[in-house]
Parts: structure tokens; C-alpha cells; sequence
């Protein structure tokens, strides 16, 4: 229900926010052209780099365990597990899929301060549900809580990576027509973030139903 709630936050931001004010701003043409720019090349960071599949064993080897056979199978699992956790949290984590929301993050607050709140909430919801997908295979491929904790709070980092980055790069007297350019770009980006990843998770928990009545809900209480 939080994963819905959240998409509904970061839907009528990235739709009614960032991108209506990109249009505004630039103009319709520039603005939409920003906005799917944005959808565009989080659609590729996708595809590059996929979520690795971190199930702990096949349908048809639940019974496998009972066995010598089976405890190596579950073995060689647990280390696939161990893999797919690092890739997650480094590569599709630190490196590229945290990364954009700490950028949104720093150019909403640079447009203003309300604007910056309402991302930090929104994000930090995506935030709870991604950090269990990292925390809790690790916690069962390792036994120990100490390395799930350290995985889950090693793909958290991209995020203050990221604003460390803009803010350098960008002054801050920064034009307001290429601020708004980025929000625009911000905005594909997120929507499609939450499209993607965030809404199938909501169904697959929570119900079809279930969940858009909690995007609804979520995109109400941004418009509040």
C-alpha cells in the first residue's frame, strides 16, 4: 500500500509538477521533449542494467533440501543470491538507478523549498520497500544482519552522491530555463521510475484494486 501511495505522490509530481512547469517554462515542445527525454533514459539505464533475479531456489527444487544433492544446490543459491544482492545495491543501486532521485532532489530544492519536501517525501517511500529488497536476501544468503545492513545502506548512498554532483557542477545561479529543462527531464524520469518499478510491486502486494486506490489516494494528498 505504501508502494502505491508512493506512486502516487511521484506520478502527480513528475505530471502536474515538474512537468507542467517545464511546458510552461520552455515552451510545449521543449518541455515535453525534456519530460520523455527523461522516461527515455531511465528506459535504457533499465535495460542495461536489470534487477538480477535473487529467488532462493526453483520451483522444482523445493523438495531438494532433504539431500546431500540438495544442500550443495542450495549452496550454490545462496551464492547467487550474494551476487545478485552486490549487483543490486552497486551497480543498479550506487551507480545509476539511486542516482537520478538525488538529483531530483537537489533541483526541486533549488526551485524551492516545497517543491524539494515533497520529492524527499515521496522518495524516501520508494525508499523503505527498496531497501528491504536489498537487506533481505542478503540477510539470508549471508546469516548476518551486520552485511544486510551494510548492502541496503551502500545502495542508499547514490543518492547524496548524486546532489554532491549537480551541486558541483551546477552554480547556483543556474538559468532558470535550463533548471526547468532539467526538472522536465527529473519528471521522465521519475514517472517512469514508478511505472516501471514502483506500481507492479503494488499489484503483485497489495491487489490491482488495492493499489490504485492507493496511487489515488497518494496523488490527493500531493495535491493537499
Amino acid at each position: 500500500m505504501l508502494q502505491g501511495f508512493a506512486t502516487g505522490l511521484m506520478l502527480s509530481m513528475s505530471f502536474f509538477d515538474l512537468a507542467y512547469d517545464a511546458v510552461n517554462a520552455i515552451g510545449f515542445l521543449k518541455g515535453n521533449l525534456w519530460f520523455f527525454a527523461g522516461a527515455l533514459l531511465f528506459s535504457t539505464i533499465a535495460d542495461v542494467f536489470p534487477e538480477p533475479d535473487c529467488n532462493l531456489a526453483d520451483e522444482n527444487d523445493k523438495h531438494a533440501g532433504e539431500s546431500i544433492a540438495g544442500k550443495k544446490l542450495m549452496m550454490r543459491h545462496r551464492r547467487r543470491v550474494i551476487f545478485s544482492v552486490v549487483v543490486t545495491a552497486i551497480v543498479a543501486g550506487v551507480s545509476l538507478q539511486n542516482f537520478p532521485m538525488g538529483t531530483a532532489a537537489f533541483l526541486g530544492t533549488t526551485k524551492g523549498f516545497r517543491v524539494g519536501l515533497n520529492l524527499a517525501i515521496a522518495i524516501a517511500l520508494h525508499y523503505i520497500p527498496e531497501g528491504i529488497s536489498v537487506a533481505l536476501p542478503a540477510y539470508f544468503a549471508t546469516c548476518s544482519k551486520w552485511q544486510a545492513f551494510k548492502l541496503a545502506t551502500l545502495s542508499g548512498f547514490a543518492e547524496p552522491l548524486g546532489v554532491i554532483i549537480v551541486a558541483y557542477l551546477f552554480p547556483s545561479n543556474l538559468n532558470p530555463e535550463i533548471l526547468e529543462s532539467l526538472l522536465g527531464l527529473v519528471g521522465g524520469v521519475m514517472a517512469f521510475l514508478t511505472l516501471y518499478e514502483m506500481l507492479p510491486l503494488a499489484f503483485e502486494y497489495a491487489g490491482r484494486k488495492d493499489a490504485v486506490k492507493a496511487v489515488f489516494v497518494g496523488m490527493a494528498f500531493m495535491s493537499m
